[in-house]
């Protein structure tokens, strides 16, 4: 078996979903930059390597979260855009509300609010284009080869190419999405609201630190799940 320190951060995660959480506290990306092995990730974020594997251990002994491994991959689709495409559509208009309003009432003494919500617009922006596309284009062609594979019949050469083409282009803005939430999470000092901060600061600091911990989960179930298996699926699919 592969030495643990040899595996892919995303891989580990994928097999027990409960590492998330240990990764997490290293403050190891495990969505977005899941496919380094986890020597090179602890090299990289200045983690003693055993220190790590001896917090994995103590989690590897609990049964592996397999709810996602095993969802065939139309009923993992059907989770990302009932949980967690919902999520982001359901959390962006209040959030947006919030950022708006403390920009305007509290950007004069707390300048790095007016960045914050720039950030956050530009990513709802560009995470309600993303999950149309999935949603469009590449989800319903995932469906499509599986119902292909399960019933034999042909499929037609999709527009785009081969999968790997859509899959990268998604991975590229999970990167970009990822890399602005590490930004408001820096400027927002880990989502901790000033002492001078009212309860709306609050709870919009909250919802910020919540929407990244959801779009860390959504992240990992498409780049570590769903994506591995779609050009497992089309490999197959393409040889019949």
């Amino acid at each position: 078996m592969e030495a643990i320190e040899k595996r892919k951060v995303g891989g580990i995660v994928a097999e027990n979903f409960r590492t998330a959480k240990v990764f997490t506290e290293y403050g190891i990306d495990f969505c977005c930059k899941g496919g380094i092995s986890l020597e090179a990730a602890c090299e990289k974020n200045g983690v003693p390597v055993q220190h790590l594997v001896d917090d994995l251990m103590k989690v590897a002994s609990t049964a592996p979260e397999s709810k996602y491994t095993s969802l065939s991959i139309s009923d993992l689709i059907d989770h990302i855009i009932s949980v967690h495409h919902s999520y982001v559509e359901n959390n962006i208009p209040p959030l947006k509300a919030y950022l708006q309003k403390l920009a305007l009432v509290h950007g004069e003494r707390h300048p790095e609010l007016h960045q914050i919500k720039e950030l956050f617009f530009e990513a709802s922006d560009g995470l309600t284009v993303h999950m149309k596309k999935e949603e469009l284009v590449l989800f319903p062609y995932i469906k499509a080869m599986q119902a292909s594979d399960e019933n034999g019949f042909p499929l037609s050469a999709p527009h785009f190419g081969h999968i790997d083409n859509p899959i990268a282009m998604m991975e590229h803005e999970h990167d970009t999405e990822g890399e602005r939430f590490r930004q408001i999470s820096q400027l927002s000092d880990g989502y901790n609201a000033p002492a001078d901060g009212c309860q709306t600061y609050r709870v919009a600091f909250a919802m910020l630190k919540e929407f990244e911990e959801d779009l860390h989960t959504h992240i990992h179930l498409e780049n570590n799940i769903l994506f591995p298996k779609a050009k497992a699926l089309y490999e197959i699919v393409n040889k019949k």
